[in-house]
């Protein structure tokens, strides 16, 4: 007697099910994405300030091996980086060779050259059709080692005499837990290798306060920042001047007005002092 075979009764979902189903997937993508981007932004937080103390520690060990001399941030010999920034296919962007092994910090980095970028920036040069990404984020501030050959600092002429850090022991005011070294900058502000932060107005004029090169806001509206004692932060700005949207691949222009700024205000004190303090 032969076996009756059974057939299975296949039911396939109805439409109402599938309706569900969907909008379930889209509740759920709802709630995860925003906590994954931010957990995305942290992560490249933890990396830029990685890249940071690496640079530091370089920036430190340049000093002690040249007599407490520091690196000038522009100009002749002694600057801690070369070049010129844009967005064009100019070498100078996307090729490390150029400057960024040539670096006075490249022997004291182990040659690492990703320490020189935050994770965060994405900006690239178009080089023949191709998305080549740029070499550097890392900016150094104008007063920490000031500029080479004698070149006068060029910046708050009008607004009294400020200190320009050339060794080590000069950074007496604020002080190295107080003085920052790199921060990164802004892709559509980046340029050379010096961050200007212009001091008018300080102390107690923010009318007059300015902003020359625009920091960094990769993590959340935040920036990294190292300082002179090795310790590195970031820093969350809070005037919407600083966190600006901006055109991808257009250079922003410098030394806008800026009066009473915060941000301005956090970094004077972080920057220099005037002569007489």
């Amino acid at each position: 007697m032969k076996a009756k075979l059974k057939t299975l009764n296949k039911k396939g979902f109805t439409l109402i099910e599938l309706l569900v189903v969907i909008a379930i997937i889209a509740i759920l993508a709802a709630l995860l994405l925003p906590a994954l981007a931010l957990a995305k932004s942290k992560a490249q937080g933890i990396g830029c300030l990685n890249n940071h103390r690496q640079l530091m520690v370089a920036w430190r060990m340049y000093v002690e091996d040249n007599d407490s001399w520091l690196p000038n941030v522009k100009h002749g010999p002694y600057e801690w980086v070369g070049g010129w920034l844009d967005f064009s296919s100019n070498k100078m962007n996307w090729d490390p060779e150029v400057n960024l092994t040539k670096s006075l910090l490249w022997k004291y980095c182990g040659e690492n050259r990703t320490i020189f970028k935050c994770p965060g920036d994405k900006s690239y040069a178009n080089v023949k059709g191709k998305k080549m990404p740029r070499i550097r984020s890392m900016s150094m501030l104008n007063w920490v080692g000031g500029r080479g050959e004698n070149r006068p600092m060029g910046w708050s002429a009008n607004s009294g005499p400020w200190r320009i850090y050339r060794k080590f022991g000069d950074m007496i005011n604020p002080g190295p837990s107080s003085t920052f070294i790199f921060l990164d900058e802004r892709e559509d502000s980046i340029n050379d290798g010096m961050f200007v932060v212009d001091m008018g107005g300080y102390p107690s004029n923010p009318t007059m306060h300015r902003i020359v090169d625009i920091p960094a806001s990769y993590h959340g509206g935040a920036g990294g920042l190292s300082f002179a004692d090795g310790h590195s932060e970031t820093k969350k700005w809070n005037d919407p001047r600083t966190i600006a949207p901006f055109r991808k691949g257009v250079t922003t222009g410098y030394d806008r007005p800026s009066p009473n700024n915060s941000d301005i205000v956090w970094m004077q004190e972080r920057a220099t002092r005037h002569l007489n303090n």
